[in-house]
């Protein structure tokens, strides 16, 4: 058996071992310092693993850009935070250029690197900014690269946004446009505190204040763990389960359901099946499996496809949510007859 493992190219176990230890002490300490959201805890790990951008979104105060503060912290990576506002310009996040003058006495242009040029930028209530300013970050997410006076300049790696947004039924935000969506992997619902999550912020710590960490890795650690999660093994049948999904997410497709057909417009693109496949190695790493299965898929699919499938205009008027188009597609899915197997074969 062990010379099978090693001819298909699987993990060492002690190596899913050791990255899965690092993995779970993350995921404690955040657990620690930020009470009540472990579920919640556990994908934006998963999220950043994947080397994927993440959408918060929540109502003010509910302690999203806590989580991207300590985030930065935890992994020792170095994190700028853009407060996004209706007059925030694209030369404010990218950079511009400026007339400066030399000893000889001649000028020239120089570049003066914006915020972008960090490892985690936070973009803090991103849709309250204009839709001009918010197409910055395009070029960015997809090519982390920006280009400017036709000179393209490489962000610093590991390069993520995680980016914070309020409803958008809020007063003065302006909803992403769909192309912008579409490049963040995951798109998380912060909702309120629990009344016992509450009460131990209000009994354990003055004013809120978040304790100091006692946990950190570096960017070794980190590069290791993304060597590792390149590693994990997508098999046939489950990249075929990945695939039938996001298929039926689209309502002229021939495997989507009637539920698809009658409420969605739009259904997901090909970025969702990638991001799928990524996040459900993750995922599979943290349950210390060298091969994704199709439980990793259905743990990190509402993440990735919630975000991306376009409802018409009866469905949200019916108020159906992205959320229950998405179950009737697993539960459509598991009745299909698909013959899964019950052991993966490579």
């Amino acid at each position: 058996m062990t010379e099978q493992k090693f001819s298909l190219g699987l993990l060492p176990p002690d190596e899913i071992e050791s990255a899965t230890n690092i993995l779970f002490k993350l995921l404690n300490e955040l657990n620690r310092l930020l009470l009540g959201r472990s579920d919640l805890h556990k994908l934006v790990i998963i999220g950043i693993l994947s080397q994927g951008h993440i959408l918060l979104e929540g109502v003010p105060g509910v302690g999203k850009t806590a989580l991207v503060k300590v985030l930065c912290h935890l992994l020792g990576l170095d994190g700028k935070r853009i407060q996004f506002t209706p007059d925030l310009m694209p030369g404010d996040i990218l950079g511009t250029h400026i007339l400066q003058e030399k000893s000889d006495g001649t000028r020239e242009m120089q570049f003066q690197t914006g915020p972008i040029f960090t490892n985690i930028l936070l973009a803090d209530e991103i849709n309250r900014a204009s839709p001009k300013t918010q197409s910055a970050l395009l070029e960015a997410m997809q090519e982390k690269s920006v280009t400017l006076m036709g000179k393209t300049r490489t962000l610093p790696s590991p390069f993520f946004v995680l980016a914070s947004q309020n409803p958008i039924e809020m007063e003065g935000t302006y909803p992403l446009p769909e192309a912008q969506l579409d490049r963040f992997m995951f798109k998380l619902s912060v909702g309120n505190a629990e009344a016992s999550t509450l009460e131990r912020i209000i009994s354990e710590r003055r004013r809120g204040e978040t304790p100091a960490p006692e946990f950190r890795i570096n960017k070794d650690e980190i590069q290791k763990l993304f060597e590792i999660h390149e590693k994990i093994i997508l098999p046939k049948p489950v990249a075929k389960y990945i695939s039938r999904l996001v298929a039926a997410t689209h309502p002229k497709e021939k495997h989507s359901s009637d539920f698809v057909q009658k409420n969605v417009a739009y259904g997901a693109s090909p970025r969702a099946a990638i991001a799928i496949a990524e996040a459900a190695r993750a995922e599979a790493l943290f349950q210390k499996r060298p091969t994704v299965g199709f439980e990793d898929v259905k743990m990190v699919c509402t993440a990735v496809l919630n975000h991306r499938i376009i409802l018409n205009y009866q469905a949200k008027f019916e108020g159906i949510t992205s959320e229950a188009i998405i179950n009737d597609i697993l539960k459509n899915q598991e009745n299909n007859n698909l013959n899964l197997p019950e052991e993966i074969s490579l």
